[in-house]
């Protein structure tokens, strides 16, 4: 039975969109695979982590009637992007083997039995269904997954907080020495909804949300969430546990304050970032009247220095930072001006977007 049969292009793009969560070792050797469900001409495909599932159908020819088995996903793809993109591609079904052929290649595949894919089970009581531009949620994410943490032992800091009420959508994010906050506004009001999404899910949502016009639906269970958007399916596992309270965390009537260029302040710290150290990322920044010092040395005593004149005219600060934690937050936003709020030396301090209460970054200084 021929399941499938198109061009490389489209049978290349459709399994690379799920195949994102599909780790190469697994103890559960099915979980390398992507299951292939056809029912007339649609022929869907789905993955899993046991954690993640992603699902998408496309109309692809084919023989007519019903197939469902599984073949490794990697080795698909694998083999498929070595053929040209306009080239028309088939996969055959053939006792317990898949064959792909391409032109004058031909790729006999092991397959294992769809019914010992261990599918996600979805909750039964997702809440109601609200929507926000897919270019919207790819905005928010990019402006505060660059603060979750990674394998901390504070379990719930390695994903995004999203907290959903009335007619506003915030995303959350921290590692304990930054927290980066933005939100956007919904067509819809929502009865109040906060998850954690896992850093996994996040990456891999970055990675399927495109630019384009369309909207993705989503739904929040105690455990789980649902999104769907352009064909696609996608169940996560929420992180259990209880997320700091950024509110609190989040400064308010800094008495300093600062507006500059973001591109200007963003070159100046990527220069004196050279002459930090790799374990030690210090830089220290003098504020005075006027100027901004950023300054840097290492452990074989060299030192960097760059000045950007300021208005300013509020107290002078020498402040150290994580250079990193810096450069993150400017690189992951797009607007030319930017508004550095301080108290003092010891006081975190707060980056935001002159006239835009929806974006704030929170940096917690350190000793230099």
């Amino acid at each position: 039975m021929i399941v499938l049969k198109a061009t490389q292009g489209k049978v290349l793009s459709v399994l690379q969109s799920v195949s994102g969560i599909v780790e190469r070792r697994h103890t559960l050797p099915i979980l390398a695979n992507v299951m292939i469900r056809k029912t007339g001409a649609a022929v869907q495909f789905t993955t899993s982590d046991l954690e993640i599932q992603i699902r998408t159908s496309e109309n692809l020819d084919g023989d007519t009637g019903d197939f469902t088995t599984t073949v490794g996903a990697r080795k698909l793809i694998d083999i498929l992007r070595t053929m040209p993109s306009d080239q028309t591609v088939s996969l055959e079904s053939s006792q317990s083997k898949l064959i792909l052929k391409g032109g004058k290649s031909k790729f006999t595949l092991q397959t294992l039995p769809a019914e010992d894919f261990p599918l996600v089970q979805e909750s039964a009581n997702f809440g109601p269904v609200f929507s926000v531009p897919q270019k919207t949620l790819k905005d928010l994410l990019s402006q505060v997954s660059f603060a979750m943490a990674v394998h901390d032992i504070r379990y719930y800091l390695n994903g995004i907080l999203f907290v959903a009420e009335g007619k506003q959508l915030s995303l959350v994010a921290t590692d304990g020495h930054r927290l980066a906050f933005a939100s956007a506004t919904l067509d819809v009001e929502v009865p109040r909804q906060d998850v954690i999404l896992p850093r996994k899910t996040v990456i891999e949502m970055q990675r399927l949300l495109s630019d384009a016009d369309g909207a993705i639906d989503m739904q929040f269970a105690s455990n789980q969430a649902k999104f769907s958007f352009e064909g696609m399916e996608f169940v996560t596992k929420l992180v259990e546990g209880k997320f700091p309270d950024y509110n609190r965390v989040i400064p308010k009537n800094h008495k300093n304050s600062i507006t500059l260029g973001r591109q200007p302040l963003l070159a100046s710290l990527q220069r004196t970032a050279i002459l930090t150290s790799d374990k030690f990322k210090g830089v220290r920044l003098n504020i005075d009247p006027g100027t901004l010092r950023v300054a840097s040395s290492n452990a074989e005593q060299e030192e960097a220095v760059d000045e950007l004149d300021i208005d300013y005219a509020g107290d002078s600060i020498e402040i150290g930072f994580n250079v990193t934690y810096l450069i993150d937050a400017l690189t992951n936003m797009d607007q030319d001006m930017v508004k550095l709020e301080l108290s003092d030396s010891n006081s975190s301090a707060l980056i935001t977007i002159p006239g835009n209460t929806a974006f704030k970054y929170v940096v917690m200084p350190m000793r230099i």
